[in-house]
């Protein structure tokens, strides 16, 4: 990839440190406020970013930049990009396929481990604040199709993606949800997703 300058660098940082706090990019105008230039001068090192291959964007729309390549990565040891889940995928796609990644999260261990499989979904309510996961938070999911009783796992529920806390019971499957309140979803079986690994929650 090609060399980036100083103020590309800078924006390239700005926009993937937003990406991670938010769990969505920015817009030009928020980089642009952020850096106190014209939204002519942003376009200009927003192209730049995307033809040395930083970073991808889709014309014309909002919150659409992803970054590529983050060069703060090389300075942390085994970062991971995360990529975090629009929800569930296109019928017939699989879960991690191209067209469900809204954007991606930089971590670090010891939050996730370098070569382990992991995307990250936004929690859409409070079903499992019980569990100190609240609406807004980003859970982190471990890659699996297995979990033992106990562990808090993401599944499809009601045609969505959901954390829910799994327990095998002699002829069914129970996800438990932990508001005090949803009812348990009982089951022969379940596809399991992944394995909650951590929360991530912007202050």
């Amino acid at each position: 990839m090609m060399t980036l300058t100083d103020r590309q660098r800078a924006v390239l940082d700005f926009i993937a440190r937003f990406s991670e706090e938010h769990a969505y990019p920015p817009t030009v105008r928020e980089i642009g406020e952020h850096f106190d230039v014209s939204l002519r001068a942003v376009q200009d090192h927003v192209s730049a970013l995307q033809k040395k291959g930083y970073i991808s964007l889709i014309p014309k729309r909002s919150r659409s930049i992803r970054v590529l390549k983050d060069e703060r990565a090389q300075a942390v040891p085994y970062a991971v990009r995360v990529p975090l889940l629009k929800g569930l995928p296109p019928a017939g796609q699989p879960l991690l396929c191209e067209e469900n990644v809204s954007s991606y999260i930089g971590m670090a261990e010891p939050s996730v481990q370098k070569g382990t499989s992991y995307f990250a979904i936004r929690v859409q309510d409070d079903t499992m604040r019980g569990a100190a996961i609240l609406a807004g938070d980003v859970a982190v999911v471990r890659v699996a199709d297995t979990a033992e009783d106990g562990q808090i796992v993401a599944v499809s529920v009601e045609d969505a993606l959901r954390l829910r806390r799994f327990y095998r019971e002699s002829s069914r499957v129970r996800l438990q949800p932990e508001d005090g309140i949803s009812p348990p979803v009982y089951c022969q079986d379940v596809r399991i997703e992944g394995v909650l690994s951590g929360i991530v929650r912007a202050y």
